[in-house]
Formats: C-alpha cells, structure tokens, sequence
C-alpha cells in the first residue's frame, strides 16, 4: 500500500543483494490450472467484461505499516495474479503466482485491450526464506508477461529485467510499447519497452533529470522519486508524476520505422497541480488530464505524521494544441473528493470519474484517526469544458482499498478491497457498484467477490 508509499523510506536505501528468483518464478514455473467454470455470481451477472485481472501481495498485511513486519508465513500468504473470464454467463477463475508489491501505486498491473496479457512489475521481490520485516525485502526488478489466451491456465510468455524499485507501468494504447517507471538510487527512469505476441524487445532507458522532468532538488518536500506514468489515448504523449514536486511532465513520443527509431522530448513545461500528485489518467479524448493529489508529508517517518487530515483533490489540465517544446499546458482548477484517495479511473465515455480512498482504515483500530469505512468518490466531468463536478462519497467497509476500475459500459464500478476487518465477515475482495442514471448519477453497492489477500490493483478487459 501505497497508503505508506515510502512511509519509512529507511526500510528499503539500505544496501542489499538481490535474490536471483523464487522457485515460483524461475522459468520452470507451472502454469496454474483455473476451477471448471461456475455460475455467474449474482454481483457480477450484469457486469459489463470478458476478462478481470487483479494482483494481490501475499507478503504484506496492513498492519505492517506500522509494525515493518510481514505477514506471518503460517498463513500461507503469496502474490498471486487472479483472472476471472466471463462468458455466457459463467465465471472462470485462474490464477497464477507472480511477485508484485502493494507499496507502489495501484498501477503495477496492465491488461491488453482484448484481454489475451496481462504485465505486472515488482516494485519489492517476494520475501526470501528467513525474511520477517519489510525492508529485508530486495529491491523489484522484473517485468513479467503472462498469456491468458488459454482458458484453463495462466502461463508466463516473458521475462525482463529493468532498473531497481519498478514502480509504474503502462501499455500503449496500440499494445506495442510499455512504459515503465523505476526508482533506484542514483535517480528516477523511465524505461521504454517493445512488446509484441507476448516478448519483449530492447529496454531504452530515460533518466528523469535528462528529460528535464525533476526540477531543483532543494525544492522537493522528500524524495525525488516518480509514481505514475500514463499514455496519451494517441500513443504520442506520455505523461509522468514527481509528487515531491507537485508537477506533472509531459513527453512527446515517436515510434519510428523500428524500435530503436523511437524518440522521446520534453512537452511544453512540466505543470505544477496540487499537493502530492500521485496518480493519473488523460481522459478518452487527450483534451485534459486528471491527477489525484494526495497531499502526504513526503518526508515525514510515521503513518501519523505522512497522513494528511483534510481530503485529498483532483486537479484537471488542459492540454496545450501545440505540439512542441513551447506548449503550455494549464491547471484549470482542483476539487476535493476524500481522504486518503489513492485509485483513479475515467469511465469510457470520459463523464464520470471516481476515486477510492482509503480514509482512516489503515490506522490501528485504537488510532482516533482510525475508519471502518473507506469510500469511492464519484464525481461527473464535462469533456467541452474541463469542469469536474464531485457528485457523492460512497462507504463501504474494508481496509485500505486501492484499485479501482469502471467496466466498459461505465455502468458499473469495482474497486480493491486489500483485507478485512480483524473479526469482520468480509475480507478481502473486489467491491462491486453499479452506476444508477437520473439527473444525479450515484453508486449503488451490489457487494464483494472474494478474492486472495492483499488485492490492491484491477484492470478489466473486453
């Protein structure tokens, strides 16, 4: 979880060998084998999908936030990919072992278009034998390319190594290129990858400080490290997040004739939006872009003190028509929606946009700052004017939800529930909405699909 993306940034600098792989993702791993297909359950029946996938960490629980220690292994606790495959009114589940860490941005996971790969990354390894407290975790390095094409098992197509603390990733919108983001020490990088029928090709390797995306460092409120990288719905823009410096940088890209062709330069300036800009999305018709500011203390080293106590905001920007290097892009304003917003989804049609926050729920039960509820937060946007307008807060019990995602009517919206309440019959699962219309759109909640522990990432797929 994000919730301390960095709570305790000391957990994880100090100097470590890598393990090379855990047997379960060593090249010999066997595909997981799916159930036979079930009945559709009630929550999902109208939903609007042909493939689901979610990642879950099996290594982290919510207490480790605070405490620095895993989940206790007599649990048997693992990351795990879920597929869920709807069809004719049943449900196919699959699942697949595959390291993935819940203390990047809810955007480790990427599905195709038509549902046929999913690309996850590791922001930490999997814990190795003997490993009890999260900064004995070894820095994430790899990209994984796993192939659902076959109904009964999931299997891995490919494997990459990129530079250490993978934090985001992103497919293009014509599946021919990843973009990745990675932290190591020696500074942010964003990592260009092409990707077709499952294999990757050459990675081409962007320092941040070479694209003129990290301002003066004496400016930062904490580490100069970057959390989200989306593509413009084009395939010819990128944009990139610094929340330590508030600012938002866009990137114009070509592909060229071939990979190695492919270029990257700097968009106008980077533009400067709320406090903490976490994560994004450029709505469907590349006119404006979306961040959710969190508004964390980046340098603070207690979940008390890297908590803000007022709700967090989404920031709108409309893209400059230009082009080139001169292009101005503008912040046309912010609206709150709640605390503790992590996830951010645009719904197809580009009307409606929502955020899942977390709230107090993962603060310890005798917290005063504790909640039993997290919320989405649904609110309506005009594509013409780039006006947001919040709508509603919508409660749901859980804790530290992260993910979220609207199917591809928009009718419907899910987001990831990481685990229950201690003593709570709901653990964790993908809450599910349905959209209601009328003058006012709401959320009306349908209930939770149980899913592995530490669910924190959801992408849907035809």
């Amino acid at each position: 979880m994000r919730l301390l993306h960095r709570l305790r940034p000391l957990l994880h600098r100090a100097p470590r060998l890598l393990r090379q792989c855990t047997p379960a993702l060593c090249a010999g791993l066997a595909a997981c084998a799916g159930v036979p297909p079930e009945p559709l359950p009630e929550v999902l029946r109208d939903l609007d999908a042909g493939t689901i996938a979610t990642v879950s960490d099996g290594d982290m629980r919510a207490e480790g936030y605070a405490t620095g220690e895993l989940a206790p292994l007599d649990q048997g606790l693992r990351d795990t990919l879920t597929v869920l495959k709807l069809q004719g009114g049943h449900l196919r589940t699959l699942r697949y072992e595959v390291s993935n860490s819940v203390t990047a941005p809810p955007e480790v996971l990427a599905l195709s278009r038509d549902g046929r790969w999913a690309l996850v990354i590791e922001r930490l390894q999997q814990r190795a034998p003997g490993q009890t407290r999260v900064r004995e975790l070894a820095p994430g390095r790899q990209l994984i390319a796993l192939d659902l094409g076959d109904p009964q098992a999931v299997r891995q197509a490919d494997r990459l190594t990129l530079a250490d603390f993978a934090e985001a990733l992103a497919l293009s919108p014509d599946g021919a290129w990843l973009a990745v983001l990675s932290n190591p020490r020696d500074g942010p990088v964003l990592q260009l990858v092409p990707f077709q029928a499952g294999r990757f090709g050459p990675v081409r390797r962007y320092p941040l400080a070479g694209l003129g995306a990290l301002g003066d460092p004496a400016t930062a409120r904490g580490p100069l490290s970057a959390t989200n990288v989306q593509w413009h719905p084009s395939g010819q823009a990128l944009a990139v997040h610094v929340p330590a410096q508030d600012r938002v940088v866009m990137l114009r890209f070509e592909a060229g004739l071939a990979p190695q062709e492919a270029t990257l330069r700097p968009w106008g300036a980077p533009v400067q939006v709320g406090r903490d800009p976490f994560v994004g999305r450029f709505t469907p018709d590349g006119r404006h872009y979306l961040t959710s500011d969190w508004g964390r203390d980046l340098s603070a080293q207690t979940l008390e003190q890297r908590l803000p106590q007022r709700p967090s905001s989404l920031s709108v920007v409309r893209l400059a028509d230009d082009t080139g290097p001169a292009a101005l892009h503008r912040r046309l304003g912010s609206v709150e929606t709640d605390d503790n917003a992590e996830g951010l989804a645009v719904s197809r049609d580009g009307r409606l946009v929502a955020t899942v926050n977390m709230r107090g729920t993962g603060f310890p039960p005798d917290s005063p700052r504790h909640h039993r509820d997290a919320s989405v937060s649904l609110l309506r946007f005009d594509p013409a004017s780039g006006s947001l307008t919040k709508l509603g807060d919508h409660h749901f019990e859980g804790v530290l939800p992260e993910g979220g995602s609207f199917d591809l009517s928009g009718r419907h919206f899910v987001a990831t529930v990481f685990q229950g309440h201690r003593g709570s019959a709901q653990g964790a699962g993908l809450e599910v909405f349905r959209v209601t219309g009328g003058e006012v759109p709401t959320l009306q909640r349908l209930g939770r699909l149980p899913l592995p522990h530490g669910v924190h990432h959801v992408q849907i797929a035809r």
